[in-house]
């Protein structure tokens, strides 16, 4: 911190109380100032020597005997007047950022001006402020600081201290940061570099300065502070807005993180959503989403929350599930809403008539698929979520591209484990969001064994996965069925098997081709006889419930018919 020494003389202020000061010396004191509830009982030759404001009052004054002076509106109130007073007497006065806005101020209040004596404080502090003060970026944002003081206000503004210390602030967070020179805070690790900074000497240095090099020391002013800050750098337009959103950011953590009462958070809450860029990627996701959870819970306003609402959805293939996991499940829905409407054409044109058609790319899809997959599997852990809430939101994204559905296979047996009640009909509906052609070998592993899936599921998911692993074998076979044997009712010991006979498919798929094609058809057959056992019942279920079945039936219902017509024509030749 940068500092000036004023004055020579020992400092000879004492205090007999808590609301007197005066000077030890052997004349009598001849003025009283009474500054608020301070008293200062000192000398007039001193202070008409140096103050302008003095002068006058003594002139106005007839009275030769100890003079009383009211000065309750300088500004920095008996710490502002002790300063000027200690320059008249040319005691020893060390300016600093933290004292040196209240002794310019006062100064000029007491117009301690060239005009009065020369090397005056007016003077004296305006050297300071623009030699040293201002151009050393940490004592910049101290001296801002020091301009919230309520007897401070009028005044500084007056002196322009308050736009001379966001010029300097703004000038600073604007330039190349490889012309950065002076000291700053950057205690945040760059986890994505993996690179730690190199010793010298015992102590460690940042190589490179990044671009947020200021964010972490501007968190430490007010919120109506850091505004005129942010204002103003964006005014200069040399900062990129994606630094602008991360100080954003860091800011609104570290005041939440300080806590504080809802009004204050709400006032935040406001400022940030102010200040917030206008341009979709300028400020992450993750962020976005806690200031609509703080929206939300503060009752800031439905504009608010829409405004929030829109832009995380426009990105939310950057979200992730920790980010989520807090939030309504109704309000996820409305975020995946906003995020599928964006393949959608504008139902209104341009000025050509041209209509626009927005466009999500199928890596963006495929993110926010997983991301709602991986969602659904935790708010599945409640065993309080209805069943229409997880169906409606799982059902929303169900036309999104997936790689695999091991996803929304695991969010449906967490669902089903914490919701041990569920009818039949209610367990279909569930099973019925994912396709089990598209379940890995470990899901499908997993499946089989699973005592929550409806038999009809499990039967499913063995014959694609048997499908799968015969398709590599042979295509034809000397066994035959027969009509009764397609009709058959299969034990539980013939399904008992048929797992049995997937796991050792599995683990002899590098074995005889034909061998693997024989316990094909026998697994077929069995498959076959699950189906048709269970074709009835589905008939009934399909009467109680809506709509459509899932790809899973039909198109096994259409792989077990022509398997079955390929085994009646092998047994009729």
């Amino acid at each position: 911190m940068k500092f000036m020494k004023l004055g020579s003389k020992p400092d000879l202020f004492q205090s007999s109380s808590e609301n007197t000061r005066y000077v030890a010396a052997e004349l009598a004191t001849d003025i009283i100032v009474n500054v608020c509830n301070v008293k200062f009982y000192l000398h007039k030759f001193p202070l008409l020597s140096k103050s302008g404001r003095f002068q006058k009052m003594m002139t106005i004054s007839h009275d030769e005997n100890a003079i009383e002076i009211d000065l309750h509106e300088i500004p920095g109130g008996p710490g502002g007047f002790e300063i000027c007073a200690k320059f008249c007497y040319g005691m020893t006065v060390t300016l600093n950022a933290y004292n040196v806005v209240v002794a310019r101020c006062a100064a000029e209040y007491l117009e301690m001006h060239e005009i009065v004596d020369k090397g005056n404080l007016v003077y004296k502090t305006e050297v300071f402020l623009d030699s040293s003060i201002f151009r050393t970026w940490k004592d910049s944002i101290i001296v801002f600081q020091t301009t919230k003081s309520l007897l401070l206000t009028s005044s500084s503004d007056e002196l322009k201290i308050v736009n001379r210390c966001l010029d300097s602030i703004a000038s600073k967070a604007s330039m190349d940061p490889c012309k950065i020179e002076w000291s700053y805070t950057y205690n945040r690790t760059k986890s994505e570099n993996g690179n730690e900074t190199p010793l010298y000497n015992g102590v460690r240095k940042q190589v490179m300065v990044p671009k947020d090099w200021w964010v972490e020391d501007l968190c430490e002013l007010p919120v109506d502070l850091y505004k005129k800050v942010i204002t103003t750098i964006r005014g200069k337009g040399k900062v990129s807005l994606d630094v602008l959103g991360e100080s954003l950011k860091a800011y609104t953590q570290r005041r939440l993180k300080n806590g504080g009462d809802d009004v204050k958070i709400r006032s935040l809450i406001e400022t940030i959503m102010f200040l917030l860029p206008k341009e979709k990627t300028s400020v992450s996701c993750d962020f976005l989403i806690q200031l609509l959870h703080e929206s939300v819970r503060l009752d800031c306003g439905e504009t608010r929350r829409r405004e929030l609402g829109q832009r995380i959805g426009q990105q939310l293939q950057n979200a992730l599930v920790s980010d989520l996991v807090n939030l309504d499940v109704d309000l996820v829905q409305e975020l995946v809403k906003i995020f599928m409407m964006q393949d959608q054409i504008a139902d209104n044109g341009d000025e050509h008539g041209f209509l626009e058609v927005k466009f999500v790319d199928s890596a963006s899809k495929v993110k926010v698929a997983k991301l709602i997959d991986c969602y659904l599997a935790e708010i599945a852990k409640n065993p309080d979520l209805p069943l229409l809430k997880f169906t409606d939101l799982a059902e929303i994204v169900s036309t999104l591209p997936r790689i695999s559905h091991d996803g929304i296979y695991r969010a449906i047996d967490t669902f089903l484990k914490e919701h041990p009640g569920m009818s039949k009909i209610e367990k279909k509906r569930v099973c019925r969001l994912m396709d089990c052609r598209k379940l890995s070998s470990e899901a499908c592993m997993h499946a089989i064994q699973n005592e929550r899936l409806p038999l009809r599921i499990v039967v499913q998911i063995l014959f694609f996965e048997q499908i799968r692993a015969g398709s590599h074998g042979s295509s034809r076979s000397g066994t035959t069925n027969t009509e009764e044997e397609w009709d058959s009712v299969p034990t539980s010991e013939e399904l008992k098997s048929l797992k049995g006979e997937f796991g050792s498919l599995r683990i002899k798929e590098g074995g005889n081709g034909n061998r693997k094609a024989k316990g094909m058809v026998m697994s077929t057959r069995i498959l076959s006889k699950l189906f048709s056992s269970k074709d009835k019942d589905s008939d009934n279920e399909s009467s109680e419930t809506s709509g459509s079945p899932s790809p899973c039936s039909t198109n096994v219902r259409e792989m077990k018919s022509n398997t079955g017509s390929r085994s009646r024509r092998r047994s009729t030749s």
